[in-house]
C-alpha cells in the first residue's frame, strides 16, 4: 500500500517542497561555487570537512552547544571556530590544513551570528554536489527502522519514479523519528511525500476545527464550503 503510494506520488506534479532556509542556502551555494571554481577535487575536499563538522558537532555537546547559541558575541565565535577546525584536520600524520574555503565560511557565518544555520548551510551543500554528481538521496522517515526487504522494494520503486530514472546513482537512508507515529515521510533532495500518521491526524484535526467553525457560526452566516472527511484514511 505505501509502495504504491510512493509510486504515484514520486511521478505527480503535487509534491511538496521542504521548507528550507534560504539563509543557509544562499551561504551553501556561495560555497559550493567557490569550491567548484577552483576545481572537483576542492570541492570534494571542502563537503569531507563539512561533513566531519557535522558529524563532530552530533557528537560533542560542547560543540553543539556552541554553535547554537545566539547569546555568544562576535569575538567569542571567532575564538571558538579554532575547535571545529581542529576537528577536520584531525592527528597524526593524517593531520591536513584546513581549506581556505571552510574556513571562509566558517568566519563569515561567525561574523554574521549565522552559526546557528550551520546545519542547513551543510545540508544544502551536500544536496547542491549530489546534483553536480547527479546522484540522488533519498531519506526514508519512519517511526521505527525499517526492515531491509522493506528498504530494497523502496529502492526498486523509487527508481522507477521519473526523478530516479534522471539520477545517474541513488542512495537510499534510514532515519527513524518516533513523532511520525507510522507510515513514511520519503524526501527526494528538496521534495518530500509524506504518508506519515501524524500528517494524517493533523489534517483530521484541522478538518474538524472547520467542522466546529461551522456548527457555531450564527444561520444565515456565510458557511465554509463542505468538508469532506472522505479519503482522510487513505480511502477514495
Amino acid at each position: 500500500m505505501l509502495l504504491s503510494s510512493i509510486r504515484s506520488s514520486a511521478v505527480s506534479a503535487g509534491i511538496g517542497r521542504r521548507a528550507a532556509s534560504g539563509i543557509a542556502l544562499k551561504y551553501a551555494k556561495a560555497a559550493y561555487s567557490a569550491a567548484l571554481a577552483k576545481s572537483p577535487q576542492v570541492l570534494t575536499k571542502v563537503q569531507a570537512e563539512l561533513n566531519t563538522v557535522s558529524k563532530s558537532i552530533s557528537e560533542t555537546p560542547e560543540l553543539k552547544s556552541f554553535v547554537s547559541n545566539p547569546t555568544l558575541s562576535v569575538n567569542d565565535r571567532n575564538s571558538g571556530l579554532p575547535t571545529l577546525y581542529a576537528k577536520v584536520e584531525g592527528t597524526g600524520a593524517k593531520k591536513e590544513p584546513v581549506s581556505d574555503i571552510t574556513k571562509n565560511l566558517f568566519a563569515l557565518l561567525a561574523d554574521n551570528g549565522r552559526l546557528g544555520e550551520l546545519e542547513g548551510v551543510i545540508e544544502g551543500f551536500n544536496e547542491l554536489v549530489a546534483k553536480y554528481k547527479g546522484e540522488l538521496t533519498v531519506t526514508v522517515t519512519s517511526a521505527s527502522p525499517l526492515p531491509k526487504d522493506v528498504l530494497s522494494r523502496l529502492e526498486t520503486t523509487l527508481k522507477q519514479s521519473q526523478t530516479g530514472q534522471q539520477a545517474k546513482s541513488l542512495k537510499l537512508a534510514n532515519k527513524v523519528n518516533p513523532s511520525v507515529l507510522g507510515g513514511l515521510v520519503v524526501d527526494f533532495g528538496d521534495k518530500t511525500i509524506d504518508l506519515s500518521v501524524s500528517s494524517r491526524i493533523s489534517k483530521l484535526n484541522n478538518l474538524l476545527q472547520r467542522a466546529r467553525l461551522c456548527l457555531t457560526l450564527p444561520p444565515g452566516a456565510d458557511h465554509p464550503r463542505r468538508i469532506r472527511l472522505k479519503g482522510v484514511y487513505g480511502r477514495s
